[in-house]
């Protein structure tokens, strides 16, 4: 049997860890590409066309949209304890991302306002996975900081080759989501991107999805905005002998289930804890029912790597940059205002990963695959538009003039000198 995940020396060679695997698109883009132009082109006609292909279904602009029905039987098939969980969960959420809700912020003195005005986009696509596991929580993440920010309409595609999961419905129904879509892949990216005779144009599409769909916001950018481009699911975690080796193998393995490309890691400054984990992994996956898919996972792109202190797997960490860090360790207060590149924190023993997937309120939707360096989580200003505001009376302006004037000439844009120049050269009767 192989190895289910090597243990590493710190200083050594990390190239597993750091060279794991990005946005590899090869054959793909060239599909993904041939799908958009084709839907943006016979909108419809192909949308429908690949949803055959690829899902298995045969709709029309009827058929493509969920029915109240559909929604209605939904709710019987959930039952209650999910429901209930559910807007619990729903109500952490909202409650958390109103606290993100910008006000205008505009500033008048001495002739002078400036500021910035914040304004919701028209319409939110969402995009919620289906395929290898249905993800109804993805729903609430996606819809509730466009409800926060103010937009009036808000769409979602899914694909439906294996039937609509009940909850995803019910998710969305409870979040005002206005039309739910059969669709999905690549196809239903361009859809959202572009509009076609039953799909409506979004001027934002947010949601996680698989190399087709990650491929499509890519190259659908400009047409639309989009949240981020989410590569396979991550964890890292740091951990200290005060760490529980069940709690962490359970973290690494709550990541490892997601897909066989997704990334496990622990970063310890204990050997004994690193050899506890590695038998508590081998002893939890035979408990799992998707333990072929967190096996390939750990062999493929799980690492143990062993360090002389916390302070060099805070230095590796950061370097990682990964979706979800854990800090299991005893001064994790100390080593969090050192932690510079993550898309969310888990302090503590007793807050799990899952924690942030479905419950405590901060967005799932994370950046991956490094990207933490520069992105954040999916939040309300994804949803929204900054639009800035100057004013300046005639006495401010000829303050400022020559000084605006000088720029634009050195730049040799008469024009825009002369823009200036015009209104502060006094007229002679």
């Amino acid at each position: 049997m192989k190895e289910l995940i090597p243990i590493l020396d710190g200083n050594g060679d990390l190239s597993r860890i750091f060279e794991r695997g990005k946005l590899n698109s090869g054959e793909i883009l060239g599909t993904v590409k041939k799908i958009i132009d084709d839907v943006r082109n016979r909108g419809d006609k192909a949308l429908f066309e690949y949803t055959t292909k690829f899902d298995k279904i045969s709709l029309d602009s009827e058929s493509v949209k969920a029915t109240r029905e559909e929604i209605d039987e939904a709710y019987r098939a959930v039952p209650q304890k999910t429901l209930n969980a559910l807007r619990r969960a729903k109500e952490n959420i909202f409650e958390f991302h109103k606290r993100q809700k910008r006000k205008d912020d505009i500033v008048t003195a001495g002739g002078k306002t400036t500021g910035i005005l914040y304004r919701p986009v028209e319409r939110a696509g969402l995009y919620v996975p289906g395929g290898k596991a249905a993800y109804p929580s993805s729903v609430l993440m996606c819809a509730l900081p466009a409800v926060v920010a103010g937009v009036s309409d808000i769409i979602m595609t899914t694909p439906a080759g294996g039937g609509l999961n009940p909850l995803t419905l019910v998710a969305a129904n409870e979040c005002g989501v206005s039309k739910i879509y059969k669709v999905g892949g690549a196809q239903a990216i361009a859809a959202m991107a572009y509009g076609t005779e039953t799909v409506p144009k979004a001027s934002v599409i947010s949601g996680p999805g698989n190399i087709y769909v990650a491929l499509a916001k890519r190259e659908i950018y400009g047409a639309a905005g989009i949240d981020m481009i989410a590569g396979p699911s991550e964890i890292l975690i740091i951990a200290d002998n005060t760490a529980n080796a069940k709690f962490v193998a359970a973290d690494l393995l709550s990541q490892a289930e997601h897909d066989e490309l997704a990334m496990s890691l622990l970063i310890t400054d204990s050997r004994e804890l690193a050899e506890k984990v590695k038998e508590e992994l081998y002893t939890q996956l035979k408990t799992l029912e998707r333990a072929a898919i967190a096996e390939k996972s750990l062999c493929d792109y799980g690492s143990i790597v062993v360090v002389k202190d916390i302070d060099r797997a805070v230095e590796l960490a950061n370097k990682v940059a990964p979706e979800h860090l854990e800090l299991c360790i005893k001064d994790r207060e100390k080593y969090l205002c050192k932690i510079t590149n993550a898309g969310a924190v888990f302090l503590g023993n007793y807050s799990p990963e899952p924690l942030g997937d479905y419950y405590a309120g901060t967005n799932h939707v994370l950046p991956t695959s490094g990207t933490a360096a520069f992105c954040s989580a999916l939040g309300v200003d994804s949803y929204m538009k900054r639009i800035s505001l100057i004013e300046y009376d005639s006495n401010s302006l000829e303050a400022a003039a020559e000084d605006i004037i000088a720029l634009a000439q050195a730049e040799g844009l008469t024009a825009h000198a002369n823009s200036v120049r015009t209104r502060i050269i006094k007229e002679t009767v």
